[in-house]
């Protein structure tokens, strides 16, 4: 394999493509360069204003009962203490990809660590780790929280150390002072956040030193398939080997460079997008529709509450540090008496009457076996998951609904497994009945870190994962993923693929009916005809990554009943006359029979109204595309894998 160009980072490292790579594959460092960004300084943290809404420092009064799961730290427990609960965790996380525990690493307004004894924590699979301010400010790590690469034992080269499976972890609500102190001169002036899909920071303010997106350190960089940054400050950023990354409303000092596809929007300091695809970047100055993702805070009393954020337009930047509401985002506090707050031991139909009673839903961490709907039928209801809460279908139900009478719903931290009877949908957001009108900004219903998984953790069947009939949906970072590795136990085919194909059945990921639908930051790969099928009107997404599935046993699997090669990766219907997508890329990697072809990775129809701004295709080892939106872009394949084929404007100027 061909030596990839050094970067000039910290430290002198060269990044290598690996023979026999497993799991996930991905070429993106072949198209690794250097490219800096220059911006204004951040801005000083703004003073709260007198009437803000305040947060208990060190509050002293009991946390609510949200089971074995959530660990509540305090500022007053000794650092080592923390350390070693925290280590302790990570160890049993950091390779239980397909497992059932779930954690939330909770901390009190406060600071933890001081100068000469820093407080630095790893984060593992299934774990939030999340500050209980109102603000990122009031809770402050002198430290680091951390992922790195993960380094895996069986892998036929070995040391084999990737990012590409760091999935399903979160930070949030905190200001982490990077102090490496004790660590190794590599580790010394960042924190590290080496993940994939799955994995979002919100409300960060990393101070400091560096936030790098990739580690470095571990057996040099290797490879990185994210990723969500939203809401959050930074000075430098190192992107290093991440393929596509999105960052929404958000502050940075620097960026450097990018592989494939990084987006920006509504984010203060961003790249210019010109010269595109040298570098790969795409900046929208504001994010049409926003809406941050709920979350837990301490108030001023010591009460524990829920904080709902109002939906912003054309909005530039946090929402904290403009003083708007002391810190903390405009919207509503819910105190958690106005929640159900489950545990897994829970059945559904006790989930289900909890909602119809009006209440709203807190997840505590675990997996929950969901037999029947669970119906939210009220308006301004929300369901939060905590500590990646999972929702598993059982007999074929579908999990959750959002019914034709609610709105403005917020469902935000959920996973949702397809269980091993095929559902309809794991997910769906009804038609609107009376169609909603003149209903201001507010999203129908907002869509916060919520993922879908049609196998991985065992046998999954699901004919589509998320299917949206409502107008005015906002899908703020989603990953929709039909297993392409797992623990079933597969083995007919190259990785069991041919068993994986039969078996792990998905049909499509997503299908958007409804009008006026938004997305910042999705994500669908693997599915067995078109991953994504949008039929409804004036559809905005701000990046869509895309995998085409790696297992289809034969060319004749992978062929539409007309004779068309293959299923695209995006398709707008036909008939859909507005359209906007901002940078989107399919990629395609047909291990189980690498002479496939795909005839193109977006098809949509060629009119005015439709528009799409910075596409790419890319083969990453194996198979082919054709083009890259209906009959324009060059083919990518096996001859020249990592190097993507790019199309700047569609249609063509």
């Amino acid at each position: 394999m061909p030596r990839v160009p050094r970067l000039p980072l910290p430290l002198s490292v060269r990044f290598t493509a690996r023979p026999g790579r497993t799991l996930r594959v991905a070429a993106a460092l072949l198209a690794v360069g250097l490219v800096t960004a220059t911006a204004p300084a951040l801005a000083a943290q703004e003073p709260a204003p007198a009437n803000a809404p305040t947060t208990a420092e060190a509050s002293t009064t009991e946390a609510p009962d949200l089971g074995s799961r959530v660990v509540v730290f305090d500022p007053s427990m000794p650092v080592a203490e923390i350390r070693a609960k925290a280590d302790a965790i990570h160890a049993a996380q950091v390779d239980d990809e397909m497992g059932t525990e779930r954690w939330s690493l909770l901390f009190k307004p406060g600071t933890y660590g001081t100068d000469a004894e820093p407080l630095q924590i790893k984060v593992g699979y299934y774990t939030e780790v999340a500050g209980l301010g109102a603000s990122p400010s009031d809770t402050v790590i002198n430290g680091k929280v951390e992922v790195y690469n993960r380094c895996l034992t069986d892998a036929p080269t070995q040391p084999y150390c990737v990012a590409l499976n760091n999935f399903w972890r979160s930070m949030s609500n905190l200001t982490i002072q990077v102090n490496g102190a004790g660590q190794d001169g590599c580790r010394a002036t960042a924190n590290f956040w080496a993940v994939s899909q799955a994995a979002s920071l919100r409300r960060v303010d990393v101070r400091g030193g560096t936030l790098s997106l990739m580690d470095y350190c571990t057996a040099g960089p290797q490879y990185a398939s994210g990723g969500y940054l939203a809401n959050s400050r930074a000075g430098e950023i190192i992107n290093g080997s991440q393929q596509q990354w999105i960052t929404r409303n958000s502050e940075v000092g620097n960026w450097s460079n990018g592989v494939w596809n990084q987006v920006f929007a509504g984010t203060v300091g961003a790249p210019s997008e010109e010269g595109f695809p040298t570098p790969p970047y795409t900046t929208l100055d504001t994010t049409p529709v926003s809406r941050e993702k709920p979350f837990l805070f301490v108030d001023a009393d010591g009460e524990w509450r829920v904080r709902v954020p109002d939906a912003r337009t054309d909005s530039r930047g946090t929402d904290w540090t403009e003083g708007t509401a002391g810190g903390t985002a405009e919207g509503r506090s819910l105190p958690l008496s106005d929640f159900h707050v489950a545990s897994p031991a829970d059945p559904a139909r006790e989930l289900a009457s909890q909602l119809a009673r009006g209440k709203h839903l807190l997840l505590t961490p675990g997996v929950y076996d969901v037999d029947r709907s669970l119906v939210v039928r009220r308006d301004d209801a929300v369901v939060l998951g905590m500590g990646h809460a999972t929702l598993t279908a059982v007999g074929g139900a579908v999990p959750l609904v959002v019914g034709q009478q609610a709105d403005r719903v917020v469902v935000a931290g959920v996973t949702i497994d397809a269980g091993t009877v095929s559902s309809p949908a794991l997910m769906r957001i009804e038609e609107q009945r009376p169609a909603r009108r003149d209903a201001g900004p507010t999203p129908s219903t907002t869509l916060n870190d919520v993922y879908f998984r049609v196998g991985g953790p065992h046998i999954g069947k699901a004919d589509v994962s998320l299917r949206i009939d409502a107008d005015d949906v906002l899908i703020d970072h989603a990953w929709v993923w039909r297993a392409d590795h797992g623990v079933e136990g597969f083995t007919a085919g190259v990785a069991g693929d041919t068993d994986r194909w039969r078996t792990n059945t998905g049909r499509v990921g997503v299908v958007v009916n409804g009008d006026r639908v938004r997305a910042t930051g999705l994500f669908v790969e693997h599915y067995q005809e078109h991953n994504t099928i949008w039929n409804g009107e004036d559809g905005e997404v701000v990046l869509y990554q895309n995998e085409l599935p790696y297992d289809p046993p034969t060319q004749a699997d992978w062929t539409r009943p007309d004779g068309t090669l293959g299923w695209s990766g995006y398709k707008v219907a036909d008939d859909v006359q507005r359209h906007q997508l901002y940078g989107g890329g399919v990629y395609v990697y047909n291990r189980n029979d690498p002479s496939i072809v795909t005839e193109r990775g977006f098809e949509v129809p060629t009119r005015d109204g439709v528009r799409l701004h910075h596409l790419l295709t890319v083969n990453l080892e194996a198979g082919a595309i054709e083009h890259v939106v209906n009959d324009v872009g060059d083919r990518v394949d096996s001859d020249a894998p990592g190097v993507p084929s790019y199309v700047v404007d569609y249609p063509l100027p």
